[in-house]
């Protein structure tokens, strides 16, 4: 059973998402994911608060940014919330925007460099291993976590280009790609990544409910995408069951559907994709 998620997006105010939270258990949705934008949303923090008000449902981090953060303390972070809901966190990291790594001092000159690091660090990290290295960017002298996870968890990379791609098949568990990739790219992408253990998570945008095309063809517009509808589903059960297995026969994972920013509903969006979409694929 492909599990499917939907992205809580930063652009909704952190007090909303208490009651999504509560939708998507109610709708027995399989995943939340969220992201940590600059400057809107901590991952973190918000990972945690959302899996201390559900008993069940996992949570995705998709991404933490590298250059944002100290690796050792990325480490501690993802171990304390593996302790404390085992196996319901699911944790990216990527580049970030290079943008907004500039606009707080921590742009790389190479950004590839950084990210081979970090995640080579931080995976040994979670294996409980003690870490010394000495890198362009990553600097850990004698360091292991006191609490690391009784197993490593999984760790995933968020990536566009080939190289990052090539580096996720490499080192990481899983790849985070983002809304946007069509199914054909979901192909390509994952012949770059290399890596058939490699568990890929493909966001797609999505909309139901009154005003629905409107609001893809605006998010399509916002994007620059040439054909918005061939990375978008819009429509009722029915079409949200027959687009999602474009993206699954494609090779998807994990299936992870954005709402846009101004859905009027997320509640109602949850509980569409977890009671409605979700039985018509099970």
């Amino acid at each position: 059973m492909i599990p499917l998620g939907v992205v809580f997006l930063p652009d909704f105010a952190p007090e909303r998402l208490h009651g999504v939270v509560r939708a998507a258990d109610d709708a027995g949705l399989d995943e939340l994911w969220l992201w940590e934008d600059c400057f809107k949303e901590s991952g973190i923090a918000t990972a945690a608060a959302a899996l201390a008000w559900s008993s069940r449902l996992r949570l995705g981090i998709g991404i933490l940014p590298a250059p944002l953060r100290n690796v050792a303390v990325t480490g501690m972070e993802i171990a304390t919330l593996d302790r404390l809901f085992p196996g319901r966190a699911r944790v990216g990291i990527g580049h970030g925007v290079l943008d907004w790594m500039g606009q707080v001092g921590v742009r790389a000159e190479s950004p590839m460099t950084l990210l081979r690091e970090h995640t080579a660090a931080l995976r040994a990290l979670l294996a409980g291993e003690r870490v010394t290295t000495s890198g362009r960017y990553v600097h850990l002298d004698d360091v292991a976590l006191d609490w690391p996870p009784p197993s490593r968890p999984e760790l995933l990379v968020g990536a566009i280009g080939e190289r990052t791609l090539r580096l996720s098949g490499e080192l990481a568990d899983g790849t985070v790609l983002t809304g946007g990739t069509s199914p054909r790219q979901v192909e390509e992408k994952k012949r770059q990544i290399g890596n058939d253990a490699n568990h890929v998570v493909v966001y797609v945008h999505a909309a139901t409910g009154a005003g629905a095309a409107k609001r893809i063809a605006d998010e399509g517009e916002r994007w620059g995408y040439d054909d918005v509808a061939d990375v978008s589903i819009v429509g009722d059960a029915a079409a949200f069951a027959a687009g999602t297995r474009r993206w699954i026969d494609a090779g998807a994972d994990t299936v992870v559907f954005q709402p846009t920013p101004d859905d009027p509903d997320v509640e109602g969006f949850v509980r569409f994709i977890g009671a409605e979409v979700r039985p018509l694929l099970d």
